[in-house]
């Protein structure tokens, strides 16, 4: 992407955050900014193909690790990645909002056994945010949000099966390797609210700063 330099913001947080329904809302506010996700809700429908790898992804691949290597996880996980990076360059100048862009996903894979992928790096290089805002939720919180672990995939928590440990132990470390993907890049920490509305609305705020 020579000569471009996205004017853009990136959104991200633990499983079960509540980025979504910030998106959602953020949406709604009338603010000049577009939202870039892969979530099922928000790919263009000539898109859609992401939708069915990532769920192919995470029942095929992540859900059977004996069959599949780190590497080849990663190899499907970049499609994701590549597509956020593709829109950002199609229109450079419109602010932007990225729901999680490569943070997480490149977290995801360093907690299943890819670390030292060399995709990863190339990933390291894609056009980085004016800013991140980290949207924290408590463990509690999220398991709650999660129905006890019945929403849960199997990227999202350690173990053969959802527990209320597997899924406190991972996103910990989820939190963890996150931040250290981003410590390079100016960070907004928004805390966790009970009305999500109110959340949205600090979200905005910083986003007007960033993005006007």
């Amino acid at each position: 992407m020579p000569g471009t330099s996205p004017a853009f913001c990136v959104l991200v947080g633990p499983d079960y955050a509540g980025k979504s329904s910030a998106l959602s809302r953020l949406g709604r506010s009338g603010q000049p900014w577009r939202t870039l996700s892969v979530d099922d809700d928000r790919l263009a429908p000539e898109h859609a193909l992401l939708a069915r790898l990532r769920r192919d992804v995470v029942r095929e691949v992540a859900g059977r690790p004996a069959a599949w290597s780190p590497d080849f996880l990663v190899t499907m996980l970049q499609t994701a990645a590549v597509h956020l990076r593709d829109r950002l360059a199609e229109d450079p100048v419109t602010p932007t909002v990225v729901d999680s862009y490569y943070y997480k996903l490149l977290a995801k894979a360093r907690l299943a056994g890819a670390a030292d992928s060399p995709l990863l790096g190339w990933w390291r290089s894609f056009p980085q945010p004016r800013r991140v805002l980290y949207l924290d939720v408590r463990p509690e919180v999220a398991w709650r949000r999660s129905k006890a672990g019945a929403g849960l995939n199997c990227l999202e928590y350690y173990g053969d099966r959802p527990s209320w440990d597997g899924f406190r132990r991972y996103q910990s470390d989820l939190g963890k390797t996150m931040h250290d993907e981003i410590s390079h890049l100016p960070v907004t920490v928004v805390e966790q609210q009970d009305d999500p509305d109110r959340t949205a609305e600090s979200i905005r705020k910083v986003l007007a700063d960033e993005l006007g």
